[in-house]
């Protein structure tokens, strides 16, 4: 398998400017700005609800289950003493009950916690009442908060999936669209498997990435920042060894990111190769299986699945020692807060509910970093996608149209179908400019095809064509015919525009092709190769393709003229019949016909046949001679062919050997 395809030099790249690309992703996501904003709102509130939850832990503990402590000269130590107003009832009744449990200085009295299991069931219910309710009302504003949570993250992940799957959308579509306004030169160069991958699983890491990473980066950063603020402001003096290992943590984090930078462009490009394996053995499967070449085949897949499955390993080692290592970084911190914290309480410089607080924040302040951790592949994968999508899309390989515009709202004609223009699009002329080809301005000795001193090379260099000079007059055909890379099919391309000449011109009805949109140079010509290709669509939508707005009386005429009847009788859906890919469940004759047949439809002015009868039976070649013949009647035609019951009818032959014409038979 050839390792280079001319095809970005993907192999070849450099440093992925992360702010770069994100900035080239920002026009795609400024349409769902609003959506994003509606985002970040709601990534807020769930920041906030989240921050909520441990300090409740803390107000519980402090003010309801541990309270206050004071000195107690009798042991000289500190302890934990439960305060009780007398001015309460029942608690002055309860108090008086045992008056040396309790140590009163009017209005309240105090009891050590270890000293309360010594009262009755019923008078530590009454004596704690405040406590129990005030502990209902702070479980009873958790549950709505875990509920409030769930809603709003719920809201949050539709948002996010539709402004996705919004944003895919559109981007697959003008990936798709500049794909089919490249020139054919760029296909010859590009495996087919590589540009799949392009608009298929490289936008799906794209999806992946504003679904999954931007909506987890806002929270996760509003949630550090927050977790950061609310710890200060508790206990400064903990927070800052709480923040101890954050630079260990930063250096992790940037060394395995550089590690897996790499690793993920690599993926990608594995991936591309195996599409185009995979591709390539579909498509040639016929030939593998003549030669019996499945082993060796297989040999090479085998090779290249190996390299990708060592390339997931590599991702595997690298991230299979970054999350355990953010994992143990946060475990010392924690220890460290136990550490330091306890001994504050035990000093009483740091109450119990400050420093459960405190272990529950630090647990919630390294679950960001795991989730950016755990995002980061897709994040890389995302980055490498984006890449190689923008680079494609940077690509300019395109045969270029006159400097025409259109205004919005302008309408012009083509092919029989209005267009009226959405914006300002190049290339697409308004009709009072280009009315149609036809009916171009000139002389009537102008009207045809004149190739004028034309040559070509497809690099620069090696001529294919050389001083190419001849007309085809209105309603004239022209045979074309010369051996094997004479330059036949490459004076076709030119025709149609597929290529540009390296020098000279060519002209039709006496305008220069190149100041002629090439939607509007094509929608006049009808092209038949050898090579038939159909599209995995019904009969009908294959012959309508060139025009439309075809009427089912005329297209009755066109398959009866192409000899069609019988194929359509013959199905079980007739002209409905869904054809497989390419039509491959129809014979090469049959394909070409259903090609006359489309050609007719599309009612051209010119018709280029190119060895549209050389792979096809004798009784077939004279079914398709009939519709030759039909389809020639007064249009300008040219013809490469092999044979000569092709090109008896034609006016003239003209013969090309080495790029060069040597001879013309008229």
């Amino acid at each position: 398998m050839r390792r280079e395809y001319g095809y970005f030099e993907e192999d070849k790249l450099g440093k992925p400017y992360d702010l770069r690309l994100f900035r080239r992703l920002f026009p795609h996501i400024r349409p769902y700005k609003m959506l994003f904003l509606l985002s970040v709102m709601l990534v807020s509130a769930i920041t906030v609800l989240d921050l909520a939850l441990p300090y409740l832990t803390k107000v519980a503990i402090d003010r309801y289950i541990v309270q206050d402590v004071g000195d107690d000269s009798r042991t000289t130590q500190q302890q934990r003493f439960y305060t009780v107003d007398l001015r309460l009832d029942p608690n002055a009744r309860i108090v008086k009950g045992y008056p040396k449990a309790f140590e009163t200085e009017w209005p309240y009295a105090k009891i050590p916690h270890e000293d309360l299991s010594k009262l009755k069931d019923s008078d530590l219910t009454l004596l704690r009442a405040r406590d129990h309710a005030g502990i209902a009302h702070l479980a009873l504003v958790f549950f709505l908060i875990v509920v409030f949570h769930f809603v709003l993250s719920f809201g949050n992940v539709f948002v996010m999936e539709y402004t996705g799957q919004s944003i895919m959308h559109d981007l697959r579509l003008r990936l798709f669209s500049h794909i089919q306004g490249l020139s054919v030169n760029f296909f010859t160069r590009n495996p087919v498997g590589r540009l799949v991958t392009r608009v298929t699983s490289d936008i799906q890491n794209l999806h992946e990435f504003f679904t999954s990473i931007i909506t987890v980066l806002f929270k996760d950063i509003f949630l550090l920042l927050g977790i950061t603020v609310v710890l200060v402001v508790m206990h400064w003096k903990l927070a800052l060894i709480c923040f101890l290992m954050l630079p260990l943590v930063f250096f992790i984090t940037t060394y395995f990111s550089r590690m897996a930078r790499d690793v993920f462009r690599q993926a990608r490009l594995k991936i591309a190769e195996i599409n185009t394996r995979l591709q390539e053995s579909i498509d040639g499967i016929k030939v593998i299986q003549l030669f019996s070449r499945e082993g060796k085949n297989y040999e090479r897949f085998k090779k290249l699945n190996r390299e990708n499955y060592l390339i997931g390993m590599r991702q595997i080692d690298i991230f299979a020692v970054f999350m355990p290592a953010i994992e143990l970084l946060s475990s010392i911190t924690v220890a460290l807060v136990i550490w330091y914290g306890g001994l504050r309480v035990l000093t009483d410089s740091l109450s119990l509910g400050i420093l459960v607080a405190f272990i529950a924040y630090m647990r919630m302040f390294f679950r960001p970093i795991r989730d950016i951790a755990e995002k980061y592949n897709i994040m890389q994968s995302a980055m490498a996608s984006s890449e190689r999508i923008f680079l494609l899309l940077d690509t300019r390989e395109k045969i270029p149209d006159p400097e025409l515009s259109v205004e919005v709202g302008e309408t012009f004609r083509s092919n029989g179908a209005t267009f009226r223009s959405a914006g300002k699009m190049e290339g697409r002329p308004p009709s009072k400019a280009w009315p149609d080809l036809r009916q171009q301005a000139g002389k009537r000795e102008d009207r045809g095809i004149a190739f004028d001193r034309v040559w070509f090379a497809y690099e620069g260099k090696d001529w294919i064509l050389q001083d190419i000079s001849f007309e085809v007059h209105e309603g004239e055909t022209v045979a074309i015919v010369g051996v094997t890379g004479a330059g036949k099919s490459t004076l076709i391309h030119l025709l149609e525009r597929f290529y540009d000449p390296s020098k000279g011109r060519i002209l039709v009805n006496g305008v220069d092709i190149r100041k002629v949109p090439k939607i509007l140079l094509r929608s006049a010509m009808a092209l038949i190769t050898q090579d038939v290709f159909l599209f995995a669509d019904s009969i009908r939508n294959n012959i309508v393709a060139g025009n439309p707005a075809l009427s089912d009386e005329y297209l009755q005429e066109i398959i009866a003229g192409c000899s069609l009847d019988r194929l359509v009788g013959d199905l079980p859906e007739g002209l409905d019949t869904i054809l497989t890919e390419g039509g491959r469940t129809l014979s090469s004759g049959q394909r070409q016909l259903i090609a006359f047949a489309r050609a007719l439809a599309r009612d051209p002015e010119i018709l280029i046949l190119d060895e549209a009868t050389s792979s096809v039976d004798t009784q077939t070649e004279k079914l398709i001679q009939d519709a030759t013949l039909k389809l020639m009647k007064g249009r300008t035609a040219i013809v490469v062919a092999h044979r000569l019951s092709t090109i008896r009818d034609a006016d003239r032959i003209i013969v090309l050997q080495g790029g060069r014409m040597r001879e013309v038979d008229s």
